[in-house]
């Protein structure tokens, strides 16, 4: 179904695309919108909800949501808080040990 509307002297066309929820309330995006949107198998979306309906948009990705991503290298640990503060505390004992020799 193809809408016509006017935005400040501009004629946009709107296309609605339907698909269908199955029944493990899924959609498949139908290739147009992926074309879009450039996403492909793998990517994220992410649906805006606001007041005047929702929008679907490529999802960014932030350091926060890859965090846990990628496992700790074999004998490293992934706990990179503790692993600073014991650099710290090793660089602090090293800084007095070389202060109190004479």
């Amino acid at each position: 179904m193809n809408n016509r509307f006017t935005i400040q002297n501009r004629v946009e066309t709107m296309i609605e695309i339907v698909a269908t929820i199955s029944s493990k309330n899924q959609i498949t995006l139908p290739a147009d919108v992926r074309r879009q949107l450039g996403v492909g198998a793998s990517d994220k979306i992410a649906f805006v909800l606001e007041e005047e309906g929702i929008r679907i948009k490529p999802a960014r990705v932030t350091l926060a949501g890859l965090y846990g991503s990628v496992p700790a290298l074999p004998g490293e640990s992934a706990d990179l808080e503790r692993e600073i503060d014991e650099a710290m505390a090793a660089e602090a004992d090293r800084i007095v040990d070389r202060l109190e020799q004479p």
